[in-house]
């Protein structure tokens, strides 16, 4: 069976994301969150933030009847492992392409291409 390119759902993301931002959260917490822009049931945010625990992306611990949840990863790790799994089975095991793409995307202004034209030269002087 093949691998998917994340590991992780569109709203394992999302949820993720808000942990991060805020350190440690209950279920209420990024439901509530999530509520400020989208309807999402509490009982679809509790079931990931479970799965999240279970596959070690969160921890929990419990706060009289609530479970308090943090990050088990930091976000770069699983920004990493996600790029590298983009590198290998999108762009063939070339960082140089996907730059290329990134870099060509007609996403990005003129001053993010500024940007990331000065980290390469700056990486270079290193």
């Amino acid at each position: 069976m093949r691998k998917p390119l994340s590991p992780l759902g569109e709203t394992e993301m999302e949820i993720l994301n808000h942990v991060w931002e805020i350190g440690e959260a209950s279920v209420t917490d990024i439901h509530e969150k999530i509520k400020e822009y989208r309807e999402i049931a509490y009982t679809t945010v509790m079931t990931i933030m479970k799965n999240l625990s279970d596959k070690e992306y969160l921890k929990y611990r419990q706060d009289g009847r609530s479970y308090i949840y943090s990050a088990a990863i930091q976000p770069n790790d699983v920004r990493f492992s996600l790029i590298d799994r983009l590198v290998d089975k999108v762009f063939k095991g070339s960082p140089k392409d996907l730059v290329q793409t990134l870099v060509q995307s007609e996403n990005l202004s003129d001053e993010e291409r500024l940007e990331i034209k000065q980290l390469i030269e700056k990486l270079g002087d290193e």
